[in-house]
């Protein structure tokens, strides 16, 4: 299986994986599973530290490409194709940029997307796992 984790599944992991079904925690830590981030989960660590809602040990730059490197995980760059994906979306999805350059790189890539928002498990047009 291949998987994309969202910026809550990449800080769950990086902590206790609390926040995330143990079947799927455990289905991660399988070597045959591919594990992939988002570039655009860098901006999202960026302001959620700018803006006071977490604190990491070190500078979020470092400690995004520890998790990286630490976790084996391959990074997804956004790029033109993943823009006009996202801003494409079949259906009704909300507006988060972020969310939508996930879904669409999850879609994109044929990638099971590891979150804990509901609208994203809730949109039938991705496949999605808490």
């Amino acid at each position: 299986m291949r998987y994309l984790l969202d910026t809550c599944a990449v800080l769950w992991l990086a902590g206790d994986g609390e926040g995330l079904a143990e079947a799927t925690v455990a289905d991660l830590q399988l070597s045959q599973n591919e594990v992939f981030v988002s570039a655009i989960t860098s901006a999202e660590l960026a302001c959620l530290v700018r803006k006071d809602k977490i604190e990491l040990p070190t500078h979020w730059r470092r400690w995004f490409r520890d998790a990286i490197e630490h976790n084996g995980w391959g990074v997804l760059p956004v790029d033109l194709e993943n823009i006009e994906e996202a801003y494409s979306l079949p259906g009704d999805f909300h507006s988060d940029p972020a969310d939508r350059i996930l879904v669409a790189a999850a879609r994109l890539n044929k990638l099971k997307l590891v979150t804990g928002d509901q609208k994203i498990l809730d949109y039938p047009h991705v496949q999605a796992t808490h």
